[in-house]
Formats: structure tokens, C-alpha cells, sequence
């Protein structure tokens, strides 16, 4: 159902372009400066909350920019598919705001303007995506994402962050610009235009092009959106974890790789669709190949002793539930899938903030030093336990609930191999994380280290990482807001 141009649209994505803006002139006033950026935060959260009714209604918002060419529009549109990340992101954008002014502050780091501009400006990027009508306006905002946090990945100016910030551009824009947009190019000549289907079945491409080249156009933007981290283009993603640990829950929680599998399902689903992907056998092979990254990256995971290296293997064998959800192509799986994005977002930020809070208050960064600091940190690894369990998929945080709807997924695909690697994985992935509560708690500190020496970090970065694992412990026990969402996909 169509509603009239909606001019919450345009504003929802230029509010944190405006905020950046207020960011960079108020650079005298710290204050100003991060209260500026969580106002607008709080703007974008609540024009996008304020459209959820109407999305759950089964309406489409759209708001036209301007037209190119026929069938080549700038334009925006607001469905559930859209709220879901969008939603998810504004909201912890406002938190990630608050916390990073207690993280920056606190190591008395440097260009905190550059930083909080970037941030704002990534996010503008981000919510462009989210609101993308067509691949045109989403691959336009993918590399504005690209390009504005480029600055925050190399933000420490030394060679190591150079080099991470190097490897981050040249495989994000090398993908974007070698494989998604000839893909794009073709597409449009296939079928005069850019836009996104209204339903996910049919897809947008004519019935008349020919099966082997739409097999050729999809591979392009499974592997070409490479901010998905699927195997073998996610080398960046650990590279980039050079940067501030703020910067590292933005990348891996609230916009940068959820932008890469926000992009790969929407094109997936809006694009292609379920039924041409189910007629030329899409579907299964899509899952089983992103199946070797959950169950790879899982794995090396379990090597890393430095504790954000760990978290970031972990987020590229996370990420591909959203993508093996949506190839299976069955509507649990789906819906699976699609929520994961949320539920991981908010586990995921969780874990990000309990690295950075240990590292501000203790200096530590390997997990082998970490022993004995949950009695002196009890809030902050009590919600790293949180985070892990939904990270698990274990009751009652919303990574279960992902991971419940995965698996029945699997069982209506009657895909046995599928069903093993969620199994596996779930193993994996309990592997990795127990360990570091359990020594946190329960064994003894390093030799000579008195746990009694170190306390809670700033309640700036404390009260965000609480709240956040207390938000996904609630998504676990009522998940019905993004699931709600997630199985209006397919309505």
C-alpha cells in the first residue's frame, strides 16, 4: 500500500549530516560538540520509530529526490526491511555518542571533532542505505559509508592505522566499483530501471533474461557489497581494528558491516527474489558457501588471545546468519535471518563497550590478562556474559531467538548439512566465549596483580554497555517488535 511523499524520510537521513555539520563548527565546545551529535541521534531515532506504524500496516513511504534518466531516480523509501536496520542503528547511534565521549575523553585521544564528524557522517551514509528505493540511491550512500569512515579507522595517524585504513578502502571501494557497479550498469539495461520490487518474491529482473547471467549478476553483489565480510574479501575487517574501540562498535554493531548485509539481502530479496532464486537453485548453494565463514572465522576466533581480534572473527562468522537466514529461502529462515541483524547489534555493541571499558580502566587488551577482573568489574563482564550468550544463541537474549528461527529454517529446507553447521558453529562459538567469563569470575589474577587495584570504568561507558545487554535480554523475551518486522518481509 502506497502513502503520499513522505518528508520524514528526507529528514531521518539528513539529520546526522546535520549534525556533523553543528559538530564541526561547535570544535571549541566539547559539550556542544557531543550533544549536538546525540540530538541528532535522538532526531533520527524518533522520525524512524515514528514510521514504524504505518510500516507495520503494510504501507511503503516514499520520498523522491530527483529522476536522471527514466527509471533512474534518486529516491528513498521506508518498508520493513528498512526499519529494521534503521531502527537498530539510529537508536544506537544516540548510545554509541554518549559512550564514546567517556572512552575519548578518558584516554585524552586526539582530533575529537574529526572523530565525531566522521561518526555522524558515517551514519547519514548508513541511513541512506537503510532507505535506499533502488540500487542507484543504495550503492551511492554504500560508498559515502566507505569513504567517511576511512578517517575513524586510521583516526591514531600512525603506520599501523594507515595500513588498516588502506586495506579497509581499497577492498571496500575495489569491490563496490569492480563488481557491484557493472552489475548495476547491466541490470539497468536488462530492465530500463533501478528500483527495488515491491515484494520479495518476483524480484525486479525480466523473466526474459537468461538464467546464467542473473547466476553472474548475483554472484557480483554477494561478493562486490564486500562490507558483509563473507569470505575471502573480509581480510579489512580485522585490520581495521586498529582504530578507537568506539570505531570498532560502529564497524561491526551499528553501520558498517550492517550496511554490507543490509545491501546483500536487499538485493537479494528485492532484486533477484525468492522465486527466481528458488527456480535457478540460488537458495542452498548461497547458504553452504557462506556456511564456510561462520564456521572458519569461528574458528580462528578461537586462536585470538587479543580480545578485539576475537570479537572480530567473531562478527564475520556472525554476519553470514543474516545472509544463510535469508538463502534459505523459506520464510522462518528469513525472518531469522533479517532479525539477526538487530539482535546482533545490540550484542554486539555490548561486547565492543566491554573491550573498551576494560582497556580505559586497566590497559589490558589480552584475554590471558583479564583473569580475576570480574570481581573488580562486575558490571561490565556480567554484560560481556549477556552479549556472549546471545552471541551463543542460548535463552534468554535475542541471539536465541535468531538462532531458533534459523534452525527451523533449516528443518523446512529439509537441509540436514545446514542444520550441522548451526550446530557447529553454536558450539564454536560457546568455545570462544565462556572462557573469558569464566576466567573473569572464577580464576585467579596473573601472578603479581592485585584485581583491588582496578574499578568500573566512567559511568559515560558503563550505563551504555548495561543498558545495551539489558536491551538484549528484553529482545529475547519480547522479540515481537523486530520479528514483527522481519515477517512483514514476506506479508
Amino acid at each position: 500500500m502506497e502513502s503520499p511523499p513522505d518528508p520524514r524520510l528526507l529528514l531521518a537521513v539528513l539529520a546526522p549530516l546535520a549534525g556533523a555539520l553543528v559538530v564541526m563548527a561547535s570544535r571549541r565546545h566539547p559539550n556542544l560538540r557531543e550533544g549536538s551529535s546525540f540530538l541528532a541521534a535522538a532526531a533520527v531515532c524518533g522520525l524512524t520509530v515514528a514510521m514504524v506504524p504505518e510500516v507495520r500496516d503494510g504501507r511503503t513511504l516514499r520520498w523522491t529526490l530527483f529522476e536522471l534518466l527514466p527509471g533512474l531516480r534518486f529516491a528513498l523509501r521506508a518498508d520493513a526491511l528498512s526499519m529494521i536496520f534503521a531502527v537498530a542503528a539510529s537508536f544506537l547511534w544516540g548510545l554509541t555518542v554518549f559512550y564514546s565521549a567517556g572512552y575519548m575523553r578518558g584516554l585524552a585521544e586526539r582530533a575529537q571533532t574529526r572523530f565525531n564528524a566522521c561518526f555522524a557522517l558515517t551514519l547519514f551514509g548508513a541511513m541512506g542505505c537503510a532507505f535506499a528505493d533502488n540500487l542507484l540511491t543504495l550503492y551511492l550512500f554504500y560508498e559515502i559509508v566507505s569513504i567517511c569512515s576511512y578517517p575513524l579507522v586510521a583516526h591514531h595517524q600512525d603506520e599501523e592505522g594507515y595500513e588498516g585504513g588502506r586495506k579497509y578502502l581499497v577492498y571496500l571501494t575495489a569491490t563496490a566499483k569492480g563488481l557491484v557497479l557493472p552489475a548495476i550498469i547491466l541490470i539497468y539495461v536488462l530492465s530500463g530501471t533501478l528500483d527495488f520490487a515491491d515484494s520479495p518474491r518476483a524480484g525486479m529482473l525480466p523473466a526474459t533474461v537468461h538464467g546464467g547471467l542473473v547466476t553472474v549478476l548475483y554472484v557480483c553483489c554477494l561478493l562486490g557489497f564486500a562490507k558483509n565480510a563473507v569470505m575471502p574479501l573480509h581480510h579489512w575487517l580485522p585490520g581495521a581494528m586498529v582504530a578507537p574501540t568506539p570505531v570498532s562498535a560502529l564497524l561491526h554493531a551499528v553501520a558498517v558491516v550492517k550496511v554490507g548485509v543490509f545491501a546483500t539481502v536487499r538485493v537479494m530479496l528485492y532484486v533477484f527474489g525468492v522465486e527466481r532464486m528458488h527456480a535457478l537453485n540460488l537458495g542452498l548453494p548461497t547458504a553452504y558457501f557462506v556456511s564456510f565463514t561462520i564456521l572458519a572465522a569461528s574458528v580462528v576466533a578461537l586462536g585470538k588471545n587479543n580480545l578485539k581480534a576475537r570479537l572480530a572473527y567473531s562478527t564475520v562468522s556472525q554476519l553470514s546468519y543474516v545472509i544463510l537466514g535469508v538463502a534459505l529461502l523459506t520464510p522462518a529462515g528469513i525472518a531469522g535471518g533479517l532479525v539477526h541483524i538487530a539482535h546482533h547489534a545490540f550484542a554486539k555493541i555490548t561486547l565492543f563497550f566491554c573491550a573498551g571499558a576494560i582497556y580505559v580502566a586497566t590497559r589490558k587488551q589480552d584475554i590471558s590478562d583479564m583473569s580475576g577482573l570480574g570481581r573488580a568489574m562486575p558490571l561490565t563482564f556480567g554484560a560481556f556474559g549477556l552479549a556472549s550468550l546471545s552471541m551463543i544463541g542460548a535463552p534468554p537474549v535475542g541471539g536465541f531467538v535468531s538462532k531458533w528461527y534459523l534452525l527451523l529454517g533449516a528443518l523446512d529446507a529439509r537441509s540436514v548439512g545446514i542444520l550441522a553447521v548451526l550446530l557447529a558453529s553454536t558450539l564454536l562459538n560457546a568455545a570462544y566465549f565462556a572462557p573469558v567469563v569464566y576466567h573473569a569470575f572464577f580464576s585467579p589474577p596473573p601472578a603479581g596483580q592485585r584485581t583491588v587495584l582496578f574499578k568500573e570504568a566512567s559511568p559515560a561507558m558503563v550505563v551504555p554497555l548495561t543498558l545495551t545487554a539489558v536491551i538484549s535480554v528484553g529482545l529475547g523475551l519480547y522479540p515481537e517488535f523486530f520479528m514483527g518486522l522481519a515477517r512483514s518481509v514476506l506479508r
